[in-house]
């Protein structure tokens, strides 16, 4: 059935994914609240890249043009053999990409990203120390028991709650997240500490199975540089995502990687460790009047730099649907569904199998795609 007015719509969490959706509902007109569960917001410091098909929905959310600002426009790809150097691919960016897909690739801190979506929400939207507990579907209002003690209710709840959800878990059940058999390891450093090494924008050194050293700037000035390295690690025995790490382990992983490697990894002045997860497509994206964005029914291994991407192109596609619905809540989250399955799906493979511009230059199915000018295809039918 339609219904007269708008829903309102319960955001549970506030990072990336469920920032961008919150303010791009909200510009379409919808009331919304976000609960997120930690006690405040907290500057991450790490990296992110920013491809033409993430950035073409911040220009919409208004941020685009003050990311570009503080962080970098990439000029260039270029991927390297691990231990000789021998150039694999040297794949231009900067304008000319820009002009071909219309919107930047950008490296920025995590942080800036993650403060500037914030700011454009709505203020009064948020609500931290929220930690989600039950929901109960009755008709068509979804309540809310959050751990304080507090309530709420909603027309539709929207799990951005990541790779541990419990959004999905009330919805579907949840299956402990599979522990890939690699780790990342981050650092972050003034780039002052390499003085007179030929730094490039965007640097990714490929190593046997699934080793990977990839660098770039964060920093508009390029005054800061960020590490991102994959290897392998048969366990993972910690119950945090994450631990502090240090350059020697580094050393230690990544031996025998070519001399400039070695050179960033001797400057760290600290290190962490996190764990690389991998994940099925999930069947299920939502049930009733409750439903999934991002890490929640697609989190993927980091080696497309496309996590981010998928969850904010999740917010535009379900801000489209439900437009498109005319507020039938229940035909938009089919249409959501039908609309973003496929492209996640191959997102979550090609991320897997870790190959991504190694050699080919032909980015056009990623960078190229248009949320906003995808043509929404109604949902399959169900046989009988």
């Amino acid at each position: 059935m339609t219904q007269s007015r708008k829903p309102r719509i319960a955001v549970i969490g506030a990072g990336l994914g469920g920032a961008a959706a919150a303010s791009l509902l909200q510009s379409a007109g919808y009331e919304v609240n976000v609960y997120e569960q930690t006690p405040s917001f907290s500057r991450i410091g790490a990296g992110i890249n920013l491809s033409p098909n993430c950035t073409r929905i911040l220009k919409r959310i208004g941020v685009c043009d003050r990311l570009a600002q503080t962080g970098v426009r990439t000029t260039h790809w270029v991927s390297r053999v691990w231990d000789t150097g021998e150039l694999l691919l040297d794949y231009p960016m900067g304008e000319a990409l820009e002009q071909r897909y219309g919107a930047p690739y950008l490296c920025v801190h995590r942080g800036d990203f993650h403060a500037l979506l914030l700011e454009a929400v709505a203020p009064g939207t948020i609500q931290f120390g929220k930690r989600l507990e039950e929901l109960e579907q009755k008709g068509n209002v979804v309540k809310l028991v959050f751990a304080d003690g507090s309530r709420a209710e909603a027309d539709l709840v929207i799990g951005a709650d990541g790779v541990r959800s419990r959004c999905r878990e009330l919805l579907v059940g949840l299956a402990a997240p599979k522990f890939s058999g690699n780790v990342a390891y981050r650092a972050l450093f003034p780039t002052s500490l390499v003085a007179g090494m030929d730094l490039v924008d965007y640097e990714k050194w490929w190593g046997p199975r699934q080793w990977v050293f990839l660098s770039y700037f964060i920093r508009q000035h390029r005054d800061d540089y960020f590490i991102v390295a994959v290897a392998p690690q048969a366990e993972w025995p910690h119950e945090t995502s994450s631990v502090p790490s240090s350059r020697e382990e580094m050393r230690t992983a990544f031996a025998g990687f070519h001399p400039n490697v070695q050179r960033q990894i001797a400057v760290i002045p600290s290190a962490t460790k996190w764990a690389v997860y991998d994940a099925e497509p999930l069947e299920v994206w939502s049930r009733g009047r409750v439903a999934l964005l991002g890490d929640a029914c697609h989190s993927m291994t980091p080696y497309m730099g496309q996590g981010a991407a998928m969850a904010i192109e999740d917010g535009a596609m379900l801000t489209r649907c439900l437009d498109a619905s005319k507020g039938d809540v229940g035909y938009a989250l089919q249409l959501y569904e039908a609309n973003r399955k496929n492209r996640t799906i191959a997102m979550q493979r090609t991320s897997r199998a870790n190959t991504w511009l190694k050699s080919d230059a032909d980015p056009d199915w990623v960078f190229g795609y248009d949320v906003f000018e995808h043509e929404i295809v109604p949902p399959a039918r169900k046989s009988a």
